[in-house]
């Protein structure tokens, strides 16, 4: 197998682990609290980031008050922000729903730089943000096969998944904003410790030992901890390292497509007309938003979106797709 190959499915079997956690974190919001999910699944990636950086010979970093201030902000919007309101969406709202929701992140990140930045959107932008928007209304508006109580709770349930995507589109403009970028085993590093710091003290009132927690959930934290943060860090920079970024952003729409064939197989969910459609529209969104990236020098792209957001789901990158190539991942370790 070539190593371009090898490059595609690596990246492709990142994508499917993204997907997975929207299911994942259907299986732990029945039985656990959202905060006290997160810290446990903090808890259990750190060793393993820890051991990786030992063995990788990185050093910690040593941020500046600016930078400083910046990770922790990330930290609380990105990894827990992010977590804790995916795992409370999925509560209530269907697990296809809030693949196609999560899918929105590359235009959701374009939206966010474009609106804080003030900069002015190109037309493959702007039609990749309303794709994205018609996506999500798509699984929203849709006509209610379980009176209005349900569909309200559903409402509210993608509601929350969209305030998760929005949290981790904040993540990404503040990596742009750090003075000294980290490697990207170091930022998720980093991010995993300070999201264990400051979801330990809500886990902590949450009191979840007080009831009894059933085996699933506590198997969903380990595999979310196990597989998409840390497995899945290994598996999108090997491939990225292989592949040209415009290869890479092609499989960023994976993640939705992966995250309805795990809700129907794994879940049970019956995935509509109406969730095929806006997963259709947020795969739409995510080429133009791809095209937009290639025009434009330094617009978002959503290969780098995927990297810089793997520590909210799996690993941070440092910068561009591009840059990945030219290096391996011990590499990156060592480059702090």
């Amino acid at each position: 197998m070539s190593e371009r190959s090898k490059g595609m499915w690596l990246c492709a079997l990142a994508m499917v682990t993204v997907g997975s956690t929207v299911v994942a974190s259907k299986l732990i919001a029945s039985g656990l609290p959202p905060f006290t999910a997160t810290a446990l699944r903090f808890a259990l990636a750190l060793p393993v980031f820890v051991a990786l950086m030992g063995f990788m010979r990185a050093r910690w970093p040593r941020p500046d008050r600016h930078d400083a201030v910046l990770l922790l902000c990330q930290a609380a919007a990105g990894s827990v922000g992010y977590t804790v309101l995916l795992i409370l969406g999925v509560r209530w709202a269907p697990a296809a729903d809030a693949g196609v929701v999560t899918g929105t992140l590359p235009a959701m990140a374009a939206l966010v730089a474009v609106l804080a930045l003030r900069e002015r959107p190109g037309r493959y932008l702007v039609g990749g943000i309303v794709l994205a928007s018609l996506g999500v209304l798509a699984i929203t508006l849709r006509p209610g096969d379980g009176g209005g109580e349900r569909t309200s709770t559903a409402l509210l349930g993608n509601l929350l998944v969209l305030g998760a995507v929005a949290l981790e589109s904040l993540f990404i403009l503040l990596n742009k904003r750090l003075r000294v970028p980290l490697a990207p085993l170091v930022q998720s590093t980093a991010m995993v410790a300070l999201g264990l710091l400051l979801s330990v003290v809500p886990a902590l009132l949450e009191r979840a030992w007080l009831r009894p927690v059933p085996a699933e959930a506590l198997a969903g934290v380990a595999y979310y901890a196990l597989v998409p943060t840390v497995a899945g860090f290994l598996l999108w920079y090997a491939g990225a390292a292989r592949l040209r970024g415009a290869e890479a952003a092609l499989f960023t729409a994976l993640m939705p497509v992966s995250a309805l064939v795990l809700a129907a197989w794994w879940l049970g969910e019956a995935v509509g007309w109406a969730q095929v459609a806006g997963a259709a529209c947020v795969l739409g969104a995510v080429g133009l938003v791809s095209l937009d990236g290639r025009r434009r020098e330094g617009a978002v792209k959503p290969a780098d979106v995927y990297s810089q957001s793997f520590a909210c789901r799996k690993a941070h990158g440092e910068g561009s797709s591009s840059a990945h190539r030219k290096s391996n991942i011990p590499e990156q370790g060592n480059s702090t």
